[in-house]
């Protein structure tokens, strides 16, 4: 028989194991005459590359096998590189719990990345806007871009200061004084005998209560008693009595607007009414104790021009006190009205409550004539009431027009557009240059970094290129490799044949 190699003994043991293992238990009668015996099959298990064929595998775990540490099972693992690194070259499975760190890891990072992707966006397209330095120097005419782009930087602050300014004024009311035209006009009904109908034959007379603003160019007209929050009409009591001589309208909110009021009563005398109107101030205003309206110098307002009135008597007066600015040091004219010496800031709110008493109603007297040659005169009375500042509206719709940020908008992605086809140009233009220098260089060094670029995608470690090649594997460790990695697979088919078996070599 002639002599066989290591690696080709090897072979053959493996595949004797193997078959072994499929076959099943073999049985063998001894005599003929006894029972049967059960003999162990006749292969060197665990053959050893280099042992002689008597020599017997030690059992797994002992401390004798291949060059280096007792191996039971671990990947194989190339000498000279961390075992991580040859898990990762070789696409081994890595346990669970390392892949589920793994996993952790990547989204944290791809939070971490959307989190300063939504950071830096307006940076970034700002800086897509930029032509880079090696572009200006090329084409000297681009300064002309960035000195506008500078510009619409400058433009775009001010936009933005102009529209904060515009929302703080508009949280302030914007009120603007006109002119309410009234008019207040009577006819008279006389009686007539041969009517019909009772309303007819008594004589009465209807009251018109009618106005207008002037000078409205709104389009929206607004009603009359839109003005109003409350209309008085008294009658003479000892014509109409003193359940019968007030003809009263208030505003509620379930209220529909008109034109004007009228009033029909039965009577053929001229009647003196007075008219009462309370005007409906938005926001609300209250009449000064006379007292503190002669001291701040104003009659009706909103509250908040109270107090600000208030505090600037206070600062013109110094009666803030300078060791504790929470309180304020009454004159004798704040000690008449607060009735104290010393009383703080937040006190003032609740101690105004007694001071503030509802606006004065506009009182008008009138007198409902029947006489015939009265009946075309027409009472008229200009009151100044305060209406909405036309420009708030257009101010709002500014606010919230978007056509011109839709115009913005696009324009921008253009200027984008263009610059990106500009670096790309460039970058050709540079790939042109670099390939008529030196074109040999120029690709060896692009497949590197195309190498590079495809080991980084693909989490390939080592140099694939170097493997590729037969004299890597002829190297001093690739002995050792092998060694090690036929072991491990002894090892595992001798335990599946121990367990087919149902024996354990000893």
């Amino acid at each position: 028989m002639s002599r066989k190699g290591p690696l080709q003994s090897l072979i053959s043991a493996i595949r004797q194991k193997f078959t072994l293992g499929t076959t099943g238990r073999k049985m063998q009668s001894s005599g003929g005459t006894g029972g049967r015996k059960v003999e162990k099959p006749n292969v060197s298990l665990g053959k050893r590359p280099g042992m002689p064929s008597g020599a017997r595998m030690p059992h797994q775990g002992a401390p004798m096998g291949p060059p280096g540490p007792p191996y039971v099972g671990s990947p194989s693992v190339r000498p000279g590189m961390p075992q991580a690194v040859m898990e990762t070259t070789r696409k081994r499975t890595a346990p669970q719990q390392v892949q589920q760190q793994q996993v952790q890891q990547q989204v944290q990072q791809q939070q971490q990345a959307t989190q300063s992707r939504t950071r830096s966006a307006k940076r970034r397209k700002m800086a897509d806007k930029i032509l880079p330095q090696r572009i200006r120097e090329l084409v000297p005419e681009s300064q002309a871009y960035m000195d506008l782009l500078a510009f619409e930087r400058k433009l775009d602050q001010t936009i933005m200061r102009k529209r904060v300014d515009i929302q703080e004024a508009l949280k302030r009311p914007m009120k603007q004084k006109r002119k309410l035209r009234l008019y207040i006009s009577n006819t008279f009904n006389p009686a007539k005998s041969d009517a019909d109908d009772s309303d007819g034959s008594i004589a009465s007379w209807e009251l018109r209560v009618e106005g207008k603003l002037l000078d409205d160019l709104s389009k929206q007209k607004r009603k009359f008693s839109s003005f109003f929050k409350s209309l008085v009409i008294e009658l003479d009591k000892d014509l109409y009595g003193p359940d019968n001589h007030l003809v009263e309208w208030h505003r509620t909110p379930t209220t529909q607007e008109t034109d004007g009021f009228q009033v029909k009563r039965p009577g053929d005398v001229s009647v003196r009414c007075t008219l009462l109107l309370m005007l409906d101030y938005q926001p609300p205003q209250f009449k000064l104790d006379p007292r503190l309206a002669r001291l701040l110098g104003i009659h009706t307002q909103t509250r908040s021009a109270i107090i600000q009135a208030l505090w600037q008597y206070i600062k013109t007066n110094k009666l803030q006190d300078s060791h504790d600015k929470e309180y304020i040091n009454c004159d004798k004219y704040f000690q008449q009205i607060f009735d104290c010496p010393r009383l703080k800031f937040s006190e003032i709110p609740q101690r105004l409550t007694n001071l503030l008493l509802p606006p004065d109603p506009i009182v008008i007297n009138h007198i409902i004539s029947v006489d015939p040659n009265d009946q075309k005169k027409t009472a008229c009375y200009d009151i100044d009431v305060e209406v909405e500042d036309p420009l708030k509206g257009q101010m709002s719709s500014f606010l919230l027009s978007t056509a011109n940020q839709q115009e913005i908008t696009a324009l921008d992605n253009k200027i984008h557009e263009t610059i990106e086809s500009i670096n790309q140009l460039k970058i050709q233009r540079d790939f042109m240059l670099s390939f008529s220098k030196d074109p040999k260089g120029y690709i060896q060094d692009l497949l590197r970094s195309q190498s590079r670029d495809l080991k980084v995608m693909t989490d390939v470690v080592g140099n694939p290129e170097e493997e590729r090649r037969a004299e890597f594997y002829h190297e001093p460790w690739s002995q050792e490799a092998v060694s090690r990695y036929f072991y491990c697979k002894i090892q595992q088919r001798r335990q599946e044949l121990e367990q087919s078996l149902g024996v354990r070599n000893t």
